[in-house]
């Protein structure tokens, strides 16, 4: 009887297996010649210079290479060496330095990050006492998009202390923990905290505690020291139909601010490492342990949760979206995916690993356009996790198209704005002051009023009337792309009492966040 029920159970289990449907291993992906082709496409389309494309499959790198130049004007090649800003795929060393701190006991997620920084305030004294190490890192305070970004950008004449005592004076736009909404200051605070704890610099501890051990040998946190290296990628941008260089963010020997948020240098061979390590669940190629597994599983947990647009969901079969610790996380044809990009002036990446299948990528661009980017990593990702063959370069030259033809529709006609204010403008010369940006100057010459912020050398232009009591703020730097209206507000006496701004083009990036300023006149000329 026994032996007839065993039998059974055996039949069973055959009959079981045999109507399971069989488990489909992934597409093979593309090969080298594949990639160099999408690449030299997709840089003709999108007019780049120069670009570096990385590929890692379960330890072994298979393909890692430079193409085109670094500098319009001087022709030096790209190379697999060659150094990028990396911009905010930075947040997630970040991420993992204070992974490192928890692993050996010296803080943890949950600390207040008050019991480190003191000087730590947020607008609401409540969410300040509330909010802890892991908060830094999520993008869940409530304050908006970007909010605070212009003291540390296009310039960067803030200190890391002024900008934490300046944090403050941000107003929340939603209740804490409950939307997401991108942010770079609160990265910078963590630096901080990194800082408090481990009693190095953020950049130092980067250096010799991450880097160093990973041998990542092209990729530094101390950028001062790269003032001397040759093989760097230049920034640059088409302005008016040309290719042209742009100004770096920061120049060669100064020290980046924001670099816990963004200021690494790092090249495609280096960065490779990086994947390795956290493809491995935080182990070392040769068996030791970097990161405990524990802490590589809790910067891979879903935090804060995102929506799911509905063409990513069409494009990729999506169903979760989330921010982890430094991570975007999210699903593609079924695989997990954790991702990240980055943009500075000129110089834009994107990183993402497919933890399932051992893959990491890493595409560097010095374009300021971003979509090279996504239709060559779209390329690449749909190779490995799908039998689909979509036109991705197509489809980002077309969303270019649209996107371009929706910010000319949405700009004022420059060629024929004659607006000519009723009275004087020299009612508006004076000093504003906004609570976290500091103060403005305006003032006239000749006949026009010009702009000028104490605080963000590269803010200066002159202002160009609108409409009443609008003007249009026109940069200096043209190469910024982020002219502004400035709107002044009137008391009941008829003189300007204050000023609001807001970027004239919908494709200005949002860490120009004029929206968020509100200054009041401190000082006027002498009658």
């Amino acid at each position: 009887m026994t032996k007839f029920i065993n039998k059974i159970i055996v039949t069973v289990a055959l009959l079981a297996l045999s109507y399971q449907t069989p488990l489909l291993a992934a597409p093979k992906g593309l090969s080298s010649v594949e990639i160099d082709q999408i690449v030299q496409l997709a840089m003709e389309k999108f007019s780049v210079p120069g670009m570096a494309v990385g590929i890692i499959r379960d330890g072994k790198v298979i393909h890692a290479k430079g193409y085109g130049i670094r500098n319009i004007d001087k022709k030096g090649k790209v190379d697999s060496e060659t150094l990028f800003s990396i911009a905010s795929t930075g947040k997630a060393f970040t991420a993992a330095a204070l992974a490192l701190l928890v692993d050996e006991g010296k803080i943890s997620w949950d600390d207040k990050v008050i019991d480190h920084i003191p000087d730590f305030r947020l607008y609401d004294p409540w969410v300040t006492r509330e909010f802890n190490i892991r908060d830094l890192l999520i993008h869940n305070s409530g304050l908006g998009l970007g909010a605070g970004d212009l003291m540390v950008w296009p310039s960067q004449d803030f200190s890391r202390k002024e900008i934490i005592a300046n944090i403050r004076h941000l107003k929340p736009v939603s209740s804490f923990r409950t939307q997401f909404a991108y942010d770079n200051l609160l990265y910078l605070v963590a630096g901080e905290v990194i800082a408090a704890v481990s009693g190095m610099s953020y950049e130092d501890f980067i250096d010799s505690r991450i880097l160093k051990p990973l041998k990542m040998e092209h990729c530094v946190a101390n950028v001062q020291a790269t003032q001397d290296q040759k093989n760097i990628a230049d920034p640059h941008m088409v302005k008016n139909g040309k290719l042209q260089t742009m100004n770096r963010y920061v120049k060669f020997g100064e020290e980046v601010v924001i670099s816990a948020a963004g200021g690494l240098l790092c090249s495609t061979e280096s960065m490779l490492k990086w994947f390795d390590m956290h493809l491995r669940k935080g182990q070392l190629p040769g068996g030791g342990i970097f990161l405990s597994e524990e802490q590589q599983t809790e910067i891979m947990t879903p935090q804060t949760i995102m929506p799911v647009s509905k063409s990513t969901a069409d494009s990729f079969n999506t169903n979760f979206s989330a921010y982890g610790l430094g991570w975007f996380l999210t699903d593609m044809n079924g695989f997990k995916i954790a991702q990240h990009g980055g943009g500075l002036p000129g110089m834009l990446c994107l990183n993402l690993m497919i933890p399932d299948l051992g893959i990491g990528i890493v595409i560097y661009t010095n374009q300021q356009a971003g979509y090279a980017r996504p239709a060559i990593m779209n390329t690449i990702v749909e190779a490995y996790t799908s039998d689909n063959k979509t036109d991705w370069l197509t489809k980002y030259y077309d969303i270019k198209q649209q996107r371009l033809a929706m910010a000319a529709k949405a700009m004022p006609d420059m060629t024929e704005l004659n607006y000519e204010p009723a009275e004087s403008i020299s009612r508006y010369v004076g000093t504003y002051k906004d609570p976290w940006f500091g103060e403005i100057v305006i003032t006239e010459n000749k006949g026009e009023l010009f702009f000028r912020a104490v605080k963000s050398e590269r803010l200066t232009g002159k202002m160009v009337p609108y409409k009443s009591d609008i003007f249009i703020a026109k940069w200096n730097d043209r190469t910024l792309d982020a002219d502004a209206y400035v709107k002044f507000s009137v008391g009941y006496d008829g003189n300007p009492q204050g000023i609001t701004m807001k970027a004239v083009s919908p494709l200005t990036d949002f860490s120009f966040d004029f929206h968020d300023l509100n200054f009041e006149r401190v000082s006027q000329p002498t009658p």
